[in-house]
């Protein structure tokens, strides 16, 4: 899955740069990436953590994943800034195309456990499925995943253009944008650790308040470059510090034999919270010339989200022994 995801994602970055109509570039920019992202990002990645990471040390393990490619989202503002100025942006593109292709020797570094190596009775595809989609914790955790989609990709795609409407420079949107690469570091490593020690639902709800409260002072207080960086700081603590905990959480309960599969699941939600996000904002500021709408539907959400987590339960789902186990 990696390995095809790293040749989509180099020919979609390829063909991104040399498209020539909307169409080309919403199949390259759009379908490909997408597609590409799908296979190389925390469902993937995550699965194989779970079947090589004793359980007591497994949140850990998602939280140092996580600000990896955190940091890569940090650095991303300043080199593709400098591949732009000393390049073009076309060459650019093709620069990072080749860069993608890294992921090719770096998968096969994976070591996953041998299928036949695994102990006790073996679950369905579908059955597994149904157990999760049954169960109402999996259902509250995809709920507050698509609330974390909606929320970063709505502020990660249109704040740019808020403070560009409120008379801010670009430099303090990029420079916005850097922080809360770099301080997603902080919080992805710090919310897997802490879901080592404290119940993940509480870490979760804590997560999507917080959020809430960072939006509602943002909005409050006078909007210059200092409140923007301390706002960005801050939502970069809180970013992506949902994935580790999440995932964790899930394989927990589930365990690990499907974990990339219900992982997907669940990273789906994210996806179309992140649809909405960047979809409904530009919508509603085409329809009421301003930002303010959105980000209040983000506050609610994030207090929304923050409720739902706190139904889940984290101990391992109960099972009736498949047939032939008690023969076995």
């Amino acid at each position: 899955m990696l390995i095809v995801g790293s040749l989509l994602y180099s020919l979609g970055l390829v063909l991104m740069a040399v498209s020539t109509s909307g169409t080309a570039f919403t199949g390259s920019a759009g379908l490909l990436l997408g597609m590409a992202q799908s296979g190389t990002t925390y469902a993937v990645v995550y699965g194989v953590i779970g079947r090589n990471v004793a359980p007591e040390k497994r949140s850990w393990a998602m939280g140092v994943a996580a600000a990896a490619g955190s940091f890569g989202q940090f650095l991303m503002v300043p080199v593709e800034n400098w591949l732009i100025g000393g390049f073009g942006w076309q060459s650019a593109l093709f620069i990072l195309g080749c860069l993608a292709l890294a992921i090719v020797p770096l998968a096969w570094g994976l070591k996953e456990p041998a299928r036949a190596a695994a102990t006790g009775p073996q679950q369905s595809l579908g059955a597994a499925l149904r157990e999760a989609f049954g169960y109402p914790s999996f259902r509250w955790l995809m709920a507050g995943y698509f609330v974390c989609g909606f929320q970063v990709v709505f502020i990660g795609v249109h704040m740019p253009s808020y403070l560009k409407d409120h008379g801010l420079t670009p430099n303090v949107a990029t420079t916005a944008l850097a922080l809360i690469g770099l301080f997603n570091v902080i919080g992805t490593y710090g919310a897997g650790a802490l879901g080592q020690r404290l119940p993940k639902k509480y870490i979760l709800s804590t997560i999507y308040l917080l959020r809430s409260i960072a939006i509602v002072i943002f909005l409050s207080v006078p909007l210059t470059p200092w409140s923007v960086y301390v706002f960005s700081s801050v939502m970069g603590v809180l970013w992506l510090s949902t994935v580790p905990p999440t995932n964790a959480v899930i394989a927990q309960i589930f365990g690990v034999q499907y974990l990339s599969m219900l992982g997907g699941f669940v990273f789906l939600s994210h996806q179309i919270g992140s649809f909405l996000g960047v979809w409904l904002g530009g919508k509603l500021y085409d329809a009421t010339g301003n930002y303010d709408l959105v980000w209040w539907i983000a506050v609610a959400l994030g207090i929304f989200a923050a409720i739902a987590n706190l139904p889940v339960k984290e101990r391992a789902i109960e099972r009736a022994p498949l047939p032939g186990a008690a023969a076995a």
